[in-house]
């Protein structure tokens, strides 16, 4: 447990805060708390979502259940409490990641804020396994857990030795154990790929957040990870600034010059945002941001989709897809079938284009899931898929110069149409536009359903020219 910062209470309040946070460290450090015979108040278990392959990995889950009434703390407890401990017994060659939280919640009592979770809460982390066990290992994965279980009155450290076997085989998951990791894994923040940036002045500090104006917001609430760096329990202000949520917060110590900042942005339901921010610029003013949404899931997503549609026709004068447009453009030179033909190759080239598309969507919704902080044209941060982009380039090029025909591109065919639209979504994707870095962020935090919808509409948006 930690004392409430300095400059809020009188002495005498903060000397007996002082005392009771001696005596309860002093209880956990020597695992006494509860009688030894008495059960936890809250129930902790370890849980493994797969079995993996040799050299693979597995998602892990410590899952805490408090009774009514009891409450345990996030990775930064705020004012007061402590987070949750872990001492893993591991076999040879095993690692454990370190183990990522759910958005927490606030409790204020008595003035001191504190970070916490009220009712079940899943920590998730990653088990990786040597790639030299063989298939049928057991592999015991045991953890001494300590944390600090509290009522609005009283806390009491408690202890449990948690464990889970896993046995190496094909990396396959059960149904049952897949959607209960996946409703868990919704419960973390996602993280946002993008730096935010902050400003301190007059003893407060500005964080402007990458966000897009479409993302629905309700009392959206800065957790900082780091400790004393705000004053926690003081009052927090939330204002727009075009594509950026800038959120004020008091300083702990108005001299205080971090450099940088990282901790959780809460919008509500449970919903929240990894953030990372670095000393920047950031503006003043703005918009207020009340405790109401800021607009409905359904106008976000609609706003979402348009925004992707113009972006992805957009993308049509954009440098980075001319090579593969000039295939097109010499297909319908050399066309002259019917308008039953030109009509399936348009639709092939759109399919093709909007497959892409959602296929870079999805792998990049289930990479940021899993806890990566990667962002459109992930792909290309690839050496290997940058190099076989350079050498198909080449081959383009060779191809418009005679040199060589370049099988199912660019030719009169629904074939040669469908990887010819596949093709140029996926060389424009490291391109950026009006409408469309807008319309991809908010993607990045929509629902999956209308995320994907979103990342269609980029695809439909490159493909409407010739579509049309």
């Amino acid at each position: 447990m930690k004392a409430e910062r300095a400059g809020g209470k009188p002495c005498l309040a903060r000397f007996h805060d002082w005392l009771v946070t001696l005596a309860v460290l002093l209880l956990a450090s020597a695992g006494v708390g509860a009688p030894a015979h008495a059960a936890n108040h809250i129930q902790a278990s370890l849980i493994a979502e797969s079995s993996p392959a040799p050299g693979g990995a597995t998602a892990i889950a410590v899952r805490f259940v408090p009774e009514d009434g009891w409450h345990g703390y996030w990775r930064n407890p705020g004012d007061a409490g402590l987070g949750a401990r872990f001492e893993w017994t591991l076999p040879n060659g095993v690692t454990v990641s370190p183990l990522r939280y759910p958005v927490p919640q606030k409790l204020v009592i008595s003035g001191l804020m504190n970070h916490v979770y009220k009712g079940e809460h899943v920590l998730l982390g990653q088990v990786r396994v040597p790639a030299g066990v063989k298939p049928g290992t057991r592999l015991p994965i045991r953890a001494k857990a300590d944390w600090l279980a509290c009522t609005d009155t009283i806390c009491v450290p408690e202890t449990a030795e948690i464990s889970t076997d896993i046995v190496v085989e094909t990396g396959t998951a059960q149904p049952g154990e897949r959607a209960r990791f996946d409703v868990w894994r919704k419960a973390l923040p996602r993280p946002l790929g993008t730096l935010g940036a902050f400003a301190i002045a007059g003893g407060k500090v500005r964080i402007g957040i990458p966000l897009p104006s479409s993302v629905a917001i309700a009392d959206p609430w800065y957790f900082s990870g780091d400790d004393a760096v705000i004053a926690y329990a003081k009052p927090q202000r939330a204002y727009r600034d075009g594509e950026t949520l800038v959120v004020e917060a008091e300083l702990a110590d108005a001299g205080a010059k971090p450099e940088r900042l990282e901790g959780v942005l809460s919008i509500g339901s449970g919903k929240g945002f990894e953030l990372h921010a670095v000393p920047g610029t950031v503006t003043a003013s703005g918009e207020p941001v009340s405790g109401g949404l800021a607009q409905t899931g359904w106008m976000a997503a609609l706003l979402a989709f348009g925004g992707a549609v113009l972006g992805g026709l957009l993308l049509n004068i954009m440098p980075c897809v001319f090579p593969i447009l000039s295939l097109k453009a010499l297909s319908l030179a050399r066309a002259g079938e019917s308008e039953a033909e030109a009509r399936r190759e348009g639709l092939a080239y759109t399919a093709g284009a909007v497959l892409a598309c959602l296929t870079l969507g999805g792998i990049l919704l289930g990479l940021r899931a899993g806890g990566a902080s990667v962002g459109w044209a992930f792909q290309l941060q690839d050496p290997r898929i940058v190099g076989m982009l350079f050498l198909l380039m080449l081959a383009i090029t060779l191809n418009l110069a005679g040199r060589f025909e370049l099988p199912g591109l660019g030719g009169a065919s629904p074939k040669g149409a469908f990887s010819t639209g596949a093709l140029a979504a996926f060389v424009a994707t490291p391109c950026s536009g009006p409408f469309m870095a807008s319309a991809l962020g908010a993607a990045l935090v929509l629902p999956t359903g209308a995320a994907l919808a979103v990342f269609a509409g980029l695809g439909l948006g490159i493909a409407l020219p010739f579509l049309l």
